[in-house]
């Protein structure tokens, strides 16, 4: 079993998706050059942003994938970002239809983040709790939208361009409060087990919130099964 990651973001994505298939497939090990694979590797690479990831990124990776022939699946992984999951899904779908892609035996999963990754890390319910002492920006956001008690999935953007801005400042304003940091170049604490624990322990709670999250951890999973 290999695969081949191609994930939207130059930065967080890069770092926070290796410490997840560290802890839900730890016998996938991941390699530096895409042509080091052999059995049980993965090799991750930044499409460079939405849409760029479809056309150099997916076009890099095909050729790879095709001279290589030891993929077993490309997972893409992209943000919904104002469009709707299923629009976005079936948007990838037709391009890669009308570009003619044929990987043969090598499977195309796609998961997206809904909104953005930073949507699935407001799901830390321990990290966060509306009841604790709040800064007043963040106190206006949860007044807005209480993550903690909602799906974060399906919150709005507030007054802000659009809904990953939001998300992205609601989530730096949660770790503000617990005197901690984030960002997309330094995620720190939201890469680490504990936490990863707690948005597995989220979806376990409450499974009607965060579904595109779910999808990501249902494909690890089918995965972990198949390893030989």
């Amino acid at each position: 079993m290999n695969i081949y990651f191609l994930v939207e973001g130059n930065s967080t994505e890069k770092k926070i998706y290796p410490k997840w298939l560290e802890y839900l497939i730890p016998n996938l090990k991941r390699v530096k050059y895409y042509d080091q694979v052999k059995n049980n590797n993965y090799y991750l690479i930044s499409g460079e942003g939405y849409p760029n990831i479809l056309h150099d990124g997916l076009d890099n990776a095909v050729d790879k994938i095709r001279e290589t022939k030891k993929y077993d699946y490309l997972v893409i992984c992209v943000d919904a970002d104002e469009e709707t999951v299923e629009d976005r899904g079936n948007y990838i779908d037709n391009f890669m239809q009308e570009k003619n892609i044929n990987l043969g035996e090598t499977k195309v999963e796609i998961i997206i983040q809904n909104r953005c990754i930073e949507t699935w890390l407001l799901g830390n319910k321990k990290i966060f709790n509306s009841r604790q002492p709040l800064t007043k920006t963040l106190s206006n956001y949860v007044d807005y939208y209480d993550v903690s008690q909602n799906d974060p999935e399906i919150m709005g953007k507030y007054n802000m361009r659009n809904h990953a801005d939001f998300h992205y400042e609601y989530l730096r304003e949660v770790f503000r409060a617990k005197n901690r940091v984030y960002s997309k170049k330094y995620p720190k604490d939201a890469k680490e087990k504990y936490y990863f624990e707690q948005l597995q322990r989220r979806v376990q709670d409450q499974p009607e919130d965060l579904k595109t999250f779910q999808v990501f951890l249902e494909f690890c999973e089918r995965v972990k099964k198949q390893l030989r």
